[in-house]
């Protein structure tokens, strides 16, 4: 039997109690500043750290900010709107007003044990901010009056004991894939560049195409253009140097038939036009349709095959970036399609697109190979850590 296991023996053998959050940890508010005013006042290494929403964090002297909105106890920060969250803080901070923090005054809670169980509430709290509207958020209500299992204090302490040894653990090996994927990727970038760059042959990417179109987006709005449809409709947020299988959404026949909306065919090489993706860029598996913001090409199979021109233009993409114009740095199918990549025979194509496909599974696809790895280690540590959580509730 485990130290744990003995602990929940002797001590709380019919359960634990469950308290709301609210009642067991003062709340405590943020101040008021602005994301222009966290820049200005930003200064990398002062002592108190201020967080904003999402990852967004400044450094601030303790005469930045009134002594009352300085909170010196280990705390749970809420992000509450758009990335919601937990996160625990043990020195000096504050965070902006429309976010809220926890501690405990208390002798029978221990605040970083409140914080590994807030974190497996993560999943649930997001699912409700995400039916609050368009932009995910969270109410001050949904975190006070979530229950709280509340073993006694030794409990707490080896759960934390625990937990920390095991975050360490885990964060240490996702250090060291991390940086073997890094590494991997960095050496898939040298292969790629020395295979594509050793043909002098150049054509533009209009010279080795038959066809190209960009897509439509049908009037949002318009049940019948998007209501029960079945055709496979690819928006520019899903073209990231991959294959595409599927898409998450999807017009109707009547759409293609009464918008700008096209069929285009399987494997034809895909460009993101607009904003921040334009450059990217992907491969269809599937026949499908596309919004307005890709620039679709069929290319010639007589001149090319479509995995070896997919690899050149992801290998060129400061190149395509420098073709970008615009407030938004967009780019237009012309630019694209001036393209210029080195074009070496159909066999030697072959050759440099069965290489690179192995470096691409090891270093991209998430089923095989180190990101898949990753993504299972820190499944495993939520596992673990949701197990270690889940205490029977006295009296039930």
């Amino acid at each position: 039997m485990s130290k744990l296991e003995q602990l929940i023996a002797e001590l709380c053998p019919v359960g634990v109690k469950h308290m709301a959050l609210g009642g067991i940890a003062v709340r405590t508010k943020g101040t008021p500043i602005t994301a222009t005013r966290m820049k200005e006042l930003d200064k990398p290494n002062a002592p108190i750290k201020i967080f904003a929403g999402g990852k967004t964090v400044a450094y601030f002297d303790f005469n930045d900010l009134p002594e009352k909105d300085i909170n010196t106890y280990p705390s749970v920060i809420v992000k509450s709107r758009g990335v919601i969250e937990f996160e625990y803080y043990d020195k000096p901070f504050s965070h902006k007003n429309e976010m809220w923090s926890y501690h405990s005054e208390r002798d029978d809670v221990d605040i970083k044990y409140l914080y590994y169980f807030l974190k497996t509430q993560e999943d649930r709290l997001r699912e409700k901010a995400t039916s609050m509207g368009a932009f995910p958020q969270i109410s001050i209500p949904d975190t006070e009056k979530l229950p709280i299992p509340l073993p006694p204090l030794p409990i707490q302490h080896e759960i934390v004991r625990i937990l920390d040894n095991f975050t360490e653990l885990t964060a240490e090996l996702t250090a060291e894939l991390t940086a073997e994927l890094t590494a991997r990727k960095k050496q898939y970038k040298h292969y790629r560049s020395e295979l594509l760059g050793k043909c002098q042959n150049m054509k533009s990417l209009k010279d080795i195409s038959v066809n190209s179109c960009s897509g439509a987006t049908p009037k949002k709005g318009v049940s019948k253009y998007y209501q029960n449809g079945t055709i496979p409709w690819l928006r520019t947020q899903e073209v990231v140097y991959n294959e595409i299988h599927e898409t998450e959404c999807f017009i109707t026949e009547t759409a293609v038939k009464e918008t700008s909306a096209k069929w285009i065919p399987e494997n034809c090489l895909i460009v993101a036009i607009s904003g921040a993706s334009a450059g990217r860029c992907a491969i269809n598996k599937i026949p499908l349709t596309t919004n307005q913001h890709c620039l679709n090409i069929e290319i010639d199979s007589k001149q090319a095959l479509y995995k070896y021109v997919f690899y050149c233009v992801s290998n060129q993409i400061e190149d395509l970036l420098d073709k970008k114009e615009g407030a938004r740095g967009d780019l237009n199918s012309t630019r694209i399609l001036s393209l210029n990549i080195p074009l070496p025979s159909l066999p030697e194509q072959a050759r440099i697109v069965a290489i690179l496909d192995k470096f691409d599974t090891l270093t991209t696809d998430i089923t095989d190979g180190l990101p898949a790895e990753i993504e299972a280690r820190n499944k495993q540590y939520e596992y673990y850590r949701d197990k270690l959580l889940k205490f029977k509730e006295a009296g039930v």
